[in-house]
């Protein structure tokens, strides 16, 4: 009927008291890792799925982001390694050009010298010299948080292999004129002295002011960077702006500089905002430069790679923001400042790594003209061969993909992949692949850039397979099954990573599903910063809870798409999670508890309902992995384990186990079935705790490589799951009528039953009694409390002499007076208008519940006064 586990002892094994998480997890990994689970084969019959780890920087250190991250892959890894596909899970890092060279000048600052005390090639040394020392810390990280990768194909973006992809793509691109070099607006960071991705940039709300001048009698302009204006060329109007029509084709007098610029008409102008009159500086704004190129204004770059000003004149030498209230008091002091607010809160643009502002700068760079790739990458989601989930985020991706601006590819640094092309004494460009010789002779001379770490990052899905060359690995793996990202980085790396790949691979796409997950917050769905003191170091999570704690906590608030809210309660929940199981196991091994041979024939109806659920949970766990839906497959797993198997199943059972016979038998046989396949079924989430159970449970081998569960629908059993709501109800509601009556849990009191027989349930009075403590009644029974459990069922109990009714009618009353309390607060704002009319809808809904349970506590309260016997 099921598979069964190869067993080798007949003895059961014991179980320690509670469970260690830091005596398990680093021993059961290393054996992992011994044994070859995670190593893939390129020559296996078996179905391929592939996930390529989103390389983490070299200086890096796990963060709550990647711990998500890889819980997320590592769960999807898992399941598919035990339904028997051949899964890589490829591991690597990127070289991080920007943070990796910072790291290293800072080392060589602290012996009073700088890269260029070294020069280029010594710089580079030192650079792969600090790698093996101290980078890579990340990768005994990911093995503490249980990350199942194929170890023995790691890869680094400056790897051999990798290296010869970069040229290779580069050059094809460059014959296909998809790559090219010319002047244009970037990013730049005066302090790393570099060109910047966008998503290397980080914009944040900051306070600064913004400053109108007049420029003439009719036209004024404001900006917050006045020191820009030493760089004006034009003043921009809407060609249909009636207030300025009449001066468009005329000039005005650049303040402080004495020249004359232009007024022009671009339909780029908002008329309704501000003056509706923009200065144009196209050498220092991205949309200057764009009205620049459409008149044919020159642009002067009036500040040095370092912020410093270079325009001739009073202001020349000072720091860009050192100019900026010398310029305006001059300004002021002629007369030409209209307006001045500060603060005005706008968007600062900082670089990523050194938390400097970010410069507009002209500059000549290499850029990829990503028009042609960017449609092929917006095609491949359109027509069905690359999935996003969840769905409506793919609308965000289309807005990037097909407004996408070209991308500059050249950084100013030292450490990445040089750019490969040679420039000759009278003006020649040659750029050499990788088996190509560079240029000989004199004058010759390489470009001194290198390329944007995404470069060789959005080579990642292929390139670690062995492309160019036509692998073995390439041929079996690619294109790989899932890309698990958060959504922040949906445009600046998955993007790229479809524009090459689809590029490189003639059509096909790198990956089928983009599986987009949000970010970790805390508990109040806060981002986590320093600043806020709110940032979770995972490491100690895992030291303090186990990693399989950590890792449910993240993995409970995983929906696709969503932010992940957490807290260290939460965590200190998962880790009871673990125990739970650990308890329920120990207890299952020290009843008997199997997995030999098959499952029995006749079983009782509280096995039929087991069986039954779990077949159930199998089928819905499943379809949620099958959309991303992790947070969901964990509430499932959880509530099934906690509340059917444990509180419920296990409680069952015990009675059934303490009388012995072929009974206990055969439930010690149904104990062991369901655990194992319980255990199965959360491995890929928690898989230290599972793995050292199961093991302990079945004395296989390992719950890595066992088979998936299957669902068997000859066990699903409506009958015997409608018996068992009506006896789990009975039970609950008769626990419920205790605790209300004030009696202890482990007292016992006479009390009858009545219509067990018309409910379906006659035959489990001998197991309520037991789990409710209620003994039958004898000759001198009184019934001083009655309770209806259902429209069949009612139960009366004697309580004299179990309970002080004067105490615990003075208990209730103290619980009427507060439930009372908080139905009255809640009616008030209910009956205010003005609450309702403004509060928020959750907020709303939020005080109807809490009036609903007020109104059922006095409900319930009000009952259990009118039982209490006479005093």
């Amino acid at each position: 009927m099921t598979e069964t586990p190869q067993t080798h002892a007949s003895a059961a094994p014991t179980l320690a008291a509670q469970y260690q998480p830091g005596e398990v997890e680093q021993r059961r990994y290393e054996r992992w890792v011994k044994a070859g689970y995670f190593t893939a084969r390129a020559d296996s019959d078996k179905p391929p799925f592939t996930i390529v780890i989103p390389p983490p920087n070299v200086t890096g250190s796990l963060h709550m982001g990647h711990a998500l991250d890889h819980t997320i892959q590592d769960s999807l890894i898992r399941r598919r390694r035990m339904q028997g596909y051949e899964v890589l899970w490829l591991p690597g890092m990127d070289h991080a050009g920007i943070a990796t060279q910072n790291v290293v000048e800072r080392r060589l600052a602290q012996e009073g010298l700088s890269r260029h005390d070294l020069g280029r090639e010594k710089f580079v040394e030192r650079v792969w010299q600090w790698k093996a020392e101290s980078g890579g810390a990340i990768l005994g990280q990911m093995r503490r948080l249980g990350d199942s990768v194929d170890w023995d194909r790691e890869r680094f973006t400056m790897d051999e292999g990798l290296s010869r992809a970069v040229l290779t793509i580069f050059k094809r691109l460059y014959e296909d004129g998809l790559i090219y070099r010319a002047e244009r607006i970037i990013n730049w960071c005066p302090r790393c002295l570099t060109a910047l991705s966008d998503i290397e940039v980080e914009h944040t709300d900051d306070d600064g002011e913004l400053v109108s001048i007049r420029y003439s009698d009719e036209v004024v302009v404001a900006t917050t960077r006045a020191e820009t204006m030493l760089g004006d060329t034009a003043v921009a109007v809407h060609p249909d702006d009636e207030r300025y029509k009449h001066l468009i084709g005329t000039e005005v007098e650049l303040p402080l500089t004495g020249r004359r610029i232009p007024i022009v008409a671009d339909e780029h102008v908002d008329p309704a905002f501000g003056t509706g009159a923009v200065k144009v500086t196209p050498a220092h704004d991205p949309n200057d430069f764009e009205i620049g190129q459409r008149h044919n204004l020159p642009s002067l770059t009036i500040m040095d790679e370092r912020g410093v000003i270079t325009a001739h004149g009073p202001f020349q030498g000072l720091d860009r923001f050192e100019a900026r209230p010398a310029i305006v008091a001059a300004l002021r002091e002629q007369g030409r400042i209209v307006a001045e607010k500060r603060p005005y809160v706008h968007a600062v643009g900082h670089c990523s790594r050194c938390k400097t502002t970010v410069e507009p700068r002209l500059s000549l760079q290499w850029f990829v003209n990503t028009g042609p790739l960017a449609k092929a990458a917006g095609d491949a989601v359109r027509d069905g061969r690359v999935r996003i989930e969840p769905a409506d985020l793919a609308k965000r991706y289309f807005a990037w993909v097909d407004n996408m601006h070209d991308w500059c590819i050249s950084r100013q640094l030292w450490w990445g992949h040089r750019i490969p092309v040679w420039y000759g004494p009278d003006g020649e460009v040659v750029c050499v692949g990788p088996d190509e010789e560079p240029p000989a002779g004199e004058g010759w001379r390489q470009d001194e850039d290198v390329l944007d770490t995404w470069f060789s990052s959005a080579l990642w899905p292929f390139s670690t397979l062995g492309w160019p060359a036509q692998t073995p690995e390439l041929a079996k793996f690619y294109p790989t099954s899932v890309l698990v990202t958060g959504y922040d980085i949906l445009f600046f790396w998955v993007a790229r990573m479809m524009m090459f790949g689809l590029y490189a691979m003639d059509g096909v796409q790198p990956f089928d599903v983009i599986a987009l997950h949000g970010m970790v917050r805390d508990e109040h769905g806060k981002k986590m910063s320093k600043s806020f003191g709110n940032v979770v170091d995972p490491l100690d999570w895992i030291e303090r809870y186990g990693a399989d704690a950590t890792r449910f906590t993240l993995t409970r608030g995983a929906n696709p798409g969503g932010d992940v809210p957490v807290s260290e309660d939460w965590c200190q929940g998962s880790r009871n999670f673990c125990n739970k199981l650990w308890n329920a196991t120990r207890f299952a091994l020290l009843n008997g508890a199997h997995v030999r041979g098959e499952l029995p024939a006749e079983l009782t109806p509280v096995d039929r309902w087991i069986l039954s659920r779990l077949q159930h949970v199998i089928g819905e766990v499943d379809g949620l992995f099958e959309s991303f839906e992790l947070a969901k497959v964990c509430d499932v797993l959880y509530h099934f384990a906690w509340d059917d198997v444990c509180d419920w199943y296990v409680e069952l059972a015990k009675p059934v186990l303490a009388a012995g016979g072929p009974a206990a038998a055969n439930t010690q046989r149904v104990l062991g079935h369901v655990l194992d396949q319980l255990l199965r079924l959360l491995h890929p989430v928690i898989p230290f705790v599972t793995e050292e159970l199961w093991t302990a449970l079945t004395a296989g081998e390992t719950v890595v490589t066992a088979s998936w569960p299957v669902g068997v629908p000859e066990l699903v059993d409506d009958a015997a799951e409608a018996e068992l709501a009506t006896l789990r109800r009975v039970v609950t509601e008769i626990r419920r009528f205790r605790s209300d009556q004030g009696l202890r849990p482990a007292q016992r009191v006479e009390a009858r039953l009545d219509g067990l027989a018309a409910a379906g349930v006659a035959a489990h009075e001998p197991l309520i009694r037991s789990l409710v403590r209620l003994d039958d009644a004898g000759a001198g029974f009184a019934a001083t409390a009655q309770l209806a459990v259902t429209a069949a069922v009612t139960v009366a109990l004697d309580t004299r002499g179990a309970i002080d009714v004067a105490a615990e009618r003075a208990r209730l009353e103290k619980d009427r007076a507060a439930a009372l309390k908080e139905a009255e607060q809640c009616r008030a704002k209910l009956d205010n208008p003005a609450f309702v009319g403004k509060a928020p809808e959750p907020v709303v809904s939020k005080i109807k519940e809490r009036l609903s349970a007020a109104e059922a506590d006095l409900a319930r309260i009000a009952t259990a006064l009118e039982a209490l016997p006479a005093a």
